[in-house]
């Protein structure tokens, strides 16, 4: 039996917060709102959260089984009601899920300027629509779940700036490849787009690899990233399917083109109307302890990736803003430089700021 004490303290506790629920101030809290479906989406069962911050479940006929979507929005949308928000959608990496209270970010959670939204992008959808549909993972088609199903939904149920101007996508690891592949895919939807440690080079022998080991089900250290803050290899991404399901061949055995066309290094030229905003470490710069430091030994292939981009945006005289924080000693307290929450949570209270003043710019914050 528990002490008296403790027994007493959690039936004042019961109490008070029945009076709590009860009191007039609670009254006035707004509740999770009622959502509508369409546009391909259907909702299962109710939100679960706060008014500010709720994930909602849906199904689609675009990609098999049911996926979750948190948006998370400022207190004053339920105040001053003629507002229109501009929308940030953000893209987690391999192995996470928008459920994960870990992916609402404090940066995100103390923005009063904006919506953010974070879809469901499987534990390895990659962030498009897979060129195979005859897996055993079934329907695989993200980005149109995205684009064409998602966006158009956020507008029709939220009082968004429903245009290129009030739109930007980002994302981290798997998701930073994803935020870029969809600006260069449809610029005319998104006005900034920034990637956290991105897997965007596919010409990369090391980001080819990650994307065969999540579809194969082995498991690779740069395609784990856990919102909880570290990085997770291994296997769990779902049914293995052939290595070739998602973009075409990735190995060197095979005609790569199609798949490497996908990269957004070769793209760059498609990001002319789009801001680019650029994050990552060096991954600790030691290269010994690089190779034996999992999320070290990621992190180091998304710096070699960025310097591509980088490169190539170069070319086009397109410009960007990019930050290397190497070791990440001067970047934040939780920052070491490697493929971590730490890192990403350093890079968002950056680029959020940035992103309201370019809202601001544009006339929609």
């Amino acid at each position: 039996m528990r002490p008296l004490f403790t027994r007493t303290r959690a039936l004042v506790s019961a109490v008070a917060a029945v009076l709590a629920f009860s009191s007039p101030a609670h009254a006035d809290t707004p509740a999770v709102p009622t959502l509508t479906d369409g546009y391909g989406l259907t909702q299962v069962g109710t939100p679960q959260g706060t008014a500010t911050n709720f994930v909602l479940t849906v199904t689609t006929p675009a990609v098999a089984g049911q996926h979750h979507i948190r948006v998370i929005v400022p207190s004053s949308y339920y105040t001053d009601t003629a507002k229109r928000y501009p929308v940030f959608y953000f893209l987690h990496g391999v192995g996470d899920d928008p459920s994960n209270p870990y992916l609402a970010y404090p940066a995100m959670l103390a923005s009063h300027k904006m919506i953010t939204v974070i879809p469901d992008g499987g534990l390895r959808g990659w962030y498009t629509d897979w060129v195979r549909q005859d897996t055993a993972a079934g329907a695989q088609n993200w980005e149109t779940f995205h684009l064409n199903q998602v966006i158009p939904f956020i507008d029709a149920n939220f009082r968004t700036v429903a245009a290129k101007p009030g739109r930007a996508i980002g994302g981290l690891s798997m998701g930073g490849f994803g935020a870029l592949h969809y600006a260069e895919d449809r610029p005319e939807l998104f006005s900034q787009a920034v990637s956290l440690s991105g897997a965007i080079d596919f010409n990369l022998y090391w980001v080819r690899t990650a994307i065969r080991g999540t579809l194969s089900n082995v498991g690779f250290a740069m395609s784990g990233t856990s919102g909880s803050g570290e990085t997770t290899g291994g296997s769990g991404f779902g049914p293995a399917v052939p290595t070739d399901s998602a973009f075409g061949p990735l190995n060197e055995a095979g005609d790569m083109s199609a798949a490497l066309a996908h990269g957004p290094v070769v793209n760059a030229g498609k990001l002319a109307t789009v801001g680019v905003s650029l994050y990552t470490g060096s991954g600790n710069g030691n290269p010994i302890n690089v190779l034996l430091d999992e999320p070290a030994f990621a992190e180091s292939v998304t710096e070699a990736a960025q310097q591509n981009l980088k490169a190539a945006l170069d070319k086009t005289g397109h410009p960007y803003y990019a930050v290397d924080y190497g070791n990440g000693k001067t970047w934040g307290p939780n920052c070491q430089g490697k493929h971590t929450a730490g890192c990403w949570g350093q890079d968002l209270v950056d680029y959020l700021p940035r992103l309201e003043q370019a809202f601001a710019a544009a006339g929609v914050a």
